[in-house]
This record gives structure tokens, C-alpha cells and sequence, in this order.
């Protein structure tokens, strides 16, 4: 069952308001002298085991906001699924205001605060928010969905008020093991006019590839496991492209232990880029209606230390509902042996390397 102590990811100051946070939850500066490596009493015990939980695109529109009638039950039996790891981070990609100017896109998506609420109830433990939908209603409506998330004291990574805090990580500690979660948008429409600055509300870009990988690297020296949750690839392509894996390569270097990403509306690869394990897509989780792809799933990974033990896809479609439903027998079997077969153009290998 979750151990909600958090200490959020993926990596935090803007205007003075940190990210939300339980009690238990630390900043990275109130621990500047750490190393982010275990004691030796620690190293000789034995490295607790972790299991992390990571699915796709999730908002609350059209067929899927009549699901915010009772939150409680929003994404239906496969909460249970959801509830039963230590970390579950799903890809939001919604804002949630009334207010705003609609941005000069085709698609727009934003929903109500009883959407946090429907996050928490399926266990769903932390958000990105770095993706192309975010600022769909401008930056009022981004800061609204700040205000939002703040209020719920919900996590998230990936925007926020100026570019330290978009680009900062969530820190929690989970069984001892200190986690670090970070967000980023490779997502071109709009990537320039919704990028943050100094005083500027935005998302963290992938495009400032210097910041963005230096964040991933602050994180490693205050965090045992690195995550970083990526909004990238081509729509409806489940092979990783050129972009996604120069980006994935920077962030294996800079420290990233688990890459994982969502944004192509269909499944992409997953399998290891040396050390780092990658999960280039999992497509559409909880979807407002028609795709590219209803195929989705759920990523489950053992981790102890740094490393990924086993990993699990636990296959779905989305359904009539919106929601995802868990497939079983002869379509569960045939849906992960397809994804099985992704890892091949996504260019990663099978085992650590």
C-alpha cells in the first residue's frame, strides 16, 4: 500500500510558495550538505525495494468530466492497480480554471479542482504538469492551476510561477529511499511564448536542454533515484525519434535513473539506455474521447537502490467511459507482446548495458 511521506517529484521556489508538500516533505536547500549518498550504516543494510507505478495522459473533459460527478470513483476498478505501489505519477495534461484566454490552438482542455480529487482517490501520488495543454487558458489560467494544486496540497512537477520553480524537482522519501521527480515538455506548438523566465510563469522545456539536464543533476546530489516524467514524441508514431532519444541520452548522462513520457497518443518502447531505464510512451490513460490509439497500460517497476529489478506493463484500453480498463487473456497477451516489440525502434536494450 502507498507510503505517502513526502519529502515530490521531479525537483522548489516560486513567488515565495514552494510546491505542495505533506508534513514530512523537505526542500533540497534545508539539506545543502548532503551528498545524496547513504551512510555506511545504511549502504551495508539491506537497500529497501520500491515499487513504482507510471501511466499516461489523464484529463477531465467532455465524456470524462461527467466522471468528476463522484471523483471517488472517477477512474474506476483500475485505481486499485494504481493504489498498489509506493509511487504512482501519471501525466496531467489539463488546466484546471474557469478563467483565462483561450490559446491560439485547436485543442484546448481545462477542468475543475475536483479533478485533484480524483487523482487522490485512485492513488495517484504526484503530477507532471509540463506538457502542451497546461497553459491552454494562458497564464491566468496556469497560475489558477498552481493555486489549485497548492490549495489540495498536491505534488507536482514541471511549471510554475518563475523558471526556478518550473524547472525544481519534488522531493519525497519513500522507505528510506530519498526520490527526486522532474518534468519536461518536448512539445514544439507554443514551446516559445509558454516558456518561464525570471518572473515569468511557464513549463519546463526540454528545448533549454543546459537547465534542464543541470536540474538533473542537482537532483542526483540530493536524491538516492532520479525520475524525470517527459512530454515528447510525434503524434500517433510509437517509435521514439531522434529528438526524444538525444534528449533521453542527455538526461542518462546528467543522472536520470527512470525516464518515462507520454504525448504521442499512442505506446512507445521502454528497455534500458545503459543504466537508465526508459519508457519512451504510455499513451492515453484516462481520454476525454476518439485517438490515435486506445491501447494504454500501466508501468510497474521494482527498483532497490538505483536499479530497476523488474519491470511489469499491465496492458489496457481505454474505454467507452474514457476510463483505462485492465485487458486480460488472449488481448492482454497479445497488447504486451506488441509493446514488447516497440522496444526494437526505440533503440534500447532488453537488460542494463
Amino acid at each position: 500500500m502507498k507510503v505517502r511521506v513526502l519529502a515530490i517529484v521531479l525537483l522548489l521556489a516560486g513567488c515565495g510558495a514552494p510546491h505542495p508538500a505533506t508534513p514530512s516533505t523537505s526542500n533540497p536547500a534545508a539539506h545543502s550538505g548532503r551528498s545524496g549518498q547513504p551512510s555506511a550504516a545504511s549502504a551495508a543494510a539491506q537497500p529497501a525495494e520500491l515499487r513504482l507505478a507510471f501511466a499516461g495522459d489523464v484529463h477531465f473533459m467532455e465524456r470524462t468530466a461527467t466522471l468528476l460527478k463522484n471523483p471517488a470513483t472517477a477512474f474506476g476498478p483500475i485505481a486499485s492497480t494504481l493504489s498498489d505501489a509506493d509511487l504512482t505519477v501519471v501525466n496531467l495534461e489539463t488546466a484546471i480554471t474557469s478563467r483565462g484566454t483561450p490559446e491560439p490552438k485547436t485543442y484546448r482542455f481545462r477542468t475543475e479542482p475536483k479533478a485533484i480529487d480524483a487523482l487522490k482517490a485512485a492513488g495517484i501520488d504526484a503530477v507532471t504538469i509540463a506538457n502542451n495543454h497546461t497553459l491552454d487558458y494562458g497564464r491566468v489560467g496556469l497560475l489558477d492551476t498552481l493555486d489549485a494544486l497548492h490549495a489540495a496540497d498536491y505534488p507536482y512537477v514541471g511549471a510554475g510561477r518563475t523558471a526556478d520553480d518550473a524547472y525544481a524537482p519534488w522531493y519525497t522519501t519513500i522507505k528510506g529511499v530519498r526520490i527526486a521527480l522532474l518534468g519536461f515538455s518536448q512539445v514544439h506548438e507554443l514551446a516559445s511564448t509558454w516558456a518561464p523566465g525570471p518572473d515569468k510563469p511557464g513549463i519546463a522545456m526540454a528545448f533549454d536542454t543546459n537547465r534542464a539536464t543541470a536540474a538533473v543533476t542537482a537532483a542526483r546530489a540530493h536524491a538516492d533515484l532520479v525520475i524525470v516524467f517527459n512530454h515528447w514524441g510525434e503524434e500517433g508514431n510509437s517509435c521514439a525519434n531522434a529528438e526524444q532519444k538525444t534528449f533521453a541520452a542527455q538526461l542518462s548522462r546528467a543522472g536520470a535513473d527512470i525516464i518515462v513520457g507520454a504525448h504521442a497518443h499512442t505506446l512507445q518502447g521502454s528497455g534500458w539506455l545503459g543504466d537508465t531505464f526508459v519508457a519512451y510512451g504510455m499513451g492515453n490513460f484516462l481520454w476525454y474521447g476518439t485517438s490515435k490509439s486506445t491501447e494504454t497500460g500501466v508501468l510497474r517497476l521494482t527498483v532497490r537502490s538505483r536499479s530497476v529489478v523488474k519491470t511489469e506493463f499491465l496492458p489496457a484500453v481505454v474505454s467507452g467511459t474514457g476510463q483505462p480498463v485492465l485487458l486480460t487473456g488472449s488481448a492482454a497477451a497479445t497488447l504486451s507482446q506488441r509493446y514488447s516489440g516497440l522496444r526494437g525502434c526505440a533503440d534500447l536494450a532488453a537488460s542494463p548495458t
